[in-house]
């Protein structure tokens, strides 16, 4: 990959170089000091959140966020010992029981392709050989057999909470409703078959690695042929019990993008006629979580709460930033990207979610987790790097290379 290029950071400002470095040592120091724990006998592991609950799909993006840097031991020792505590049917709670105790929440899609991340970045694959391997099948077969009650190849959400866009009730359900299709649900899923192949082509087991990628192949068949809404040219969720459509549109409907698995005339259509318009997802601080012409969307209220009906994500911004890109729509990626860094960087300090109208921080303060991204999104978008993606060989620890900032664990 070429790095001797002209960059976003290359033409920032020496104040704002400065800003940019020192935001970035900030929170690898916050991460070095409170995120990383020590569990029972697993050791140290990482978690984004001061209070010490260690989460499924933040994992993934805190990880991401660490492979700047060049480190990748959380990738192992987080999964170890969520697959650790594995029942026997495969199923993995999705929180480590410290502060929340979630009984009936799967450990959302995103346990292999954490695997995969760690491997890429190690360059070794013998860790997962045995048993680590079988557990992540038994994960992934959980949301086959016990997640897809109709038996149409789609499986459900838990609930809104179980989602992880706490509070998207009109579109996921109560918790324990057990009973919507999520459009982005199933595009994890999807990664994970895809990543799943990738691990066991590595381990020589090639008769696993086809079956999980047609597996893959017909799951992206299946989002497309029963969640796709022609009329609309909108991805809705879809109501498992009812069999109808759930007319909610939220971010979700962006993430088959970041997936690849959008004809590229359904993109056009996904894209320019909802994902931005200024109105709705394409906000000042884009892309609201909720669009604005939901009844239940709103941006904040007083305190701090897990908003997810409207405001904007840093993990969905990055999914939906990558997507862009994928399809061809650099300019609109890129200004994903700088608009994501600036929400981040004018505040004093990396905040949990933004208020997508005026880009002012919101929820924990300070935060360490997946909202780091946003610093090195454009930077993404300049080297035309996605670690993200399942078929990027090599994880770059384009911290290290770029802003010449390390992380050292304590």
């Amino acid at each position: 990959m070429e790095t001797q290029i002209d960059t976003f950071f290359d033409q920032l400002s020496p104040a704002y170089q400065a800003r940019l470095l020192q935001r970035v040592k900030r929170s690898n120091a916050l991460i070095q000091q409170h995120g990383i724990k020590f569990y029972k006998d697993a050791g140290e592991l990482l978690t984004g959140y001061g209070y010490g609950e260690f989460y499924d799909w933040d994992l993934y993006f805190e990880n991401l966020y660490l492979s700047y840097f060049g480190v990748s031991k959380f990738c192992r020792t987080n999964l170890e010992a969520f697959l650790d505590q594995q029942h026997p049917d495969g199923f993995v709670e999705r929180t480590l029981n410290i502060v929340h105790h979630r009984p009936t929440d799967h450990f959302k899609p995103f346990l292999a392709q954490t695997a995969l991340l760690g491997s890429k970045q190690t360059g070794s694959y013998k860790w997962l050989i045995g048993r680590y391997y079988q557990r992540l099948k038994k994960y992934v077969d959980h949301w086959t057999w016990f997640k897809d009650h109709d038996k149409n190849g789609l499986s459900v959400w838990q609930g809104a909470g179980h989602s992880g866009m706490d509070n998207q009730w009109s579109r996921c359900g109560e918790d324990d409703a057990q009973n919507v299709e999520g459009v982005d649900l199933n595009c994890y899923i999807y990664m994970e078959l895809k990543a799943m192949a990738e691990i066991s082509a590595a381990i020589g087991l090639v008769d696993e690695q086809k079956d999980f990628q047609q597996r893959a192949e017909q799951l992206a068949r299946n989002i497309n042929e029963q969640l796709w809404d022609e009329n609309d040219g909108f991805y809705y969720d879809r109501n498992e019990q009812t069999g109808h459509w759930v007319k909610v549109q939220s971010v979700a409907a962006f993430i088959p993008l970041w997936a690849g698995i959008v004809p590229a005339d359904r993109a056009k259509r996904l894209i320019e006629e909802h994902l931005l318009d200024e109105n709705r997802f394409w906000l000042n601080y884009p892309v609201a979580t909720y669009a604005k012409t939901e009844p239940d969307y709103y941006q904040s209220i007083e305190g701090i709460e897990c908003n997810w009906r409207g405001p904007a994500w840093i993990p969905t911004n990055y999914m939906i930033m990558h997507g862009l890109m994928d399809y061809g729509y650099w300019e609109e990626a890129r200004q994903l990207a700088e608009r994501s860094f600036s929400m981040a960087i004018e505040e004093e300090e990396t905040r949990e979610y933004y208020n997508a109208e005026t880009g002012n921080g919101e929820g924990l303060n300070p935060f360490w987790g997946w909202s780091c991204l946003a610093y090195f999104m454009p930077l993404e978008f300049d080297l035309r790097y996605n670690p993200s993606s399942i078929q990027t060989e090599k994880i770059l620890p384009i911290g290290e290379q770029h802003y010449k900032v390390s992380f050292e664990i304590l």
